[in-house]
């Protein structure tokens, strides 16, 4: 386990799993300004490393983040905060499935955080916000944009521009969730889904993570050019032969990620 600010990093070697526990007693689990920065270092350590298939980002205790350090804002550059969408953008740019384990408070950059990864497994008790609007700011380390790709651009403009929460349940019938459990079965859900995903191509699932991430970026020909190229790439690997073979001879595949 290495510990950072605000956050620590467990790796189950067994399970090929790195989790990201936000950890910040008494205050939420706030993201501090240096958080930013260690957590986009951390994702890009994670995607390096060969023996991690998948990271898991959670929050410690019975919530996942109230969102940032808000006197942090004041004591960086106006240069500085108009990049911060960098950083939160690191489980995005992760070639490995990055999945968000919510409960309690998803506020602000915890939002955009959860946001930037594929999927996001919600307790029941679970809430989520951008309530920036309140303090005079906006969403600013990405909120606005994948909002509005994920729910439209009048939902995204409900959400944002009255600041107000979403309940799980709101959440997952306008797509911002992937399930939705009791709180008690929370950790169990997120590993029922690691363990369904293991049994996939590690290079089919990073190269699929990769194509859908550019499905909004650019016109339907350039999508469908982007696929096709990704498609015969995939084609010569080990892995679709052997995803070809096991299904003639009705075996499970044996993945070397190759």
């Amino acid at each position: 386990m290495s510990e950072h600010d605000g956050f620590r990093v467990e790796r189950d070697a067994d399970r090929a799993v790195a989790t990201i526990t936000l950890d910040v007693p008494g205050k939420f689990n706030r993201v501090s300004m240096n958080a930013r920065d260690e957590l986009r270092s951390v994702f890009e350590e994670l995607d390096r490393d060969e023996a991690v298939r998948f990271v898991v980002l959670t929050g410690a205790g019975e919530t996942f983040t109230a969102g940032g350090d808000i006197p942090g804002f004041l004591q960086r550059s106006a240069w500085d905060v108009s990049r911060l969408a960098d950083n939160v953008a690191a489980p995005e740019r992760c070639a490995k499935p990055v999945v968000a384990a919510l409960r309690g408070y998803c506020f602000g950059v915890g939002l955009e955080l959860a946001l930037a990864c594929d999927f996001r497994i919600a307790a029941d008790d679970m809430q989520l916000a951008f309530p920036e609007v309140t303090i005079g700011m906006i969403p600013g380390s990405g909120g606005t944009q994948r909002l509005a790709r994920l729910v439209g651009l009048g939902r995204a403009k409900d959400i944002v521009m009255r600041g107000r929460r979403v309940e799980a349940e709101e959440a997952l019938a306008l797509g911002l969730i992937t399930e939705v459990v009791p709180a008690e079965e929370l950790g169990a859900a997120v590993d029922g889904l690691v363990a369904e995903l293991s049994r996939h191509s590690p290079l089919a699932l990073a190269m699929a993570k990769r194509v859908l991430n550019q499905a909004y970026e650019g016109p339907l020909a350039l999508g469908l050019e982007l696929e096709g190229l990704a498609y015969g790439l995939l084609q010569q690997t080990h892995d679709f032969r052997e995803g070809v073979e096991a299904f003639t001879e009705k075996r499970p595949p044996e993945f070397r990620g190759e």
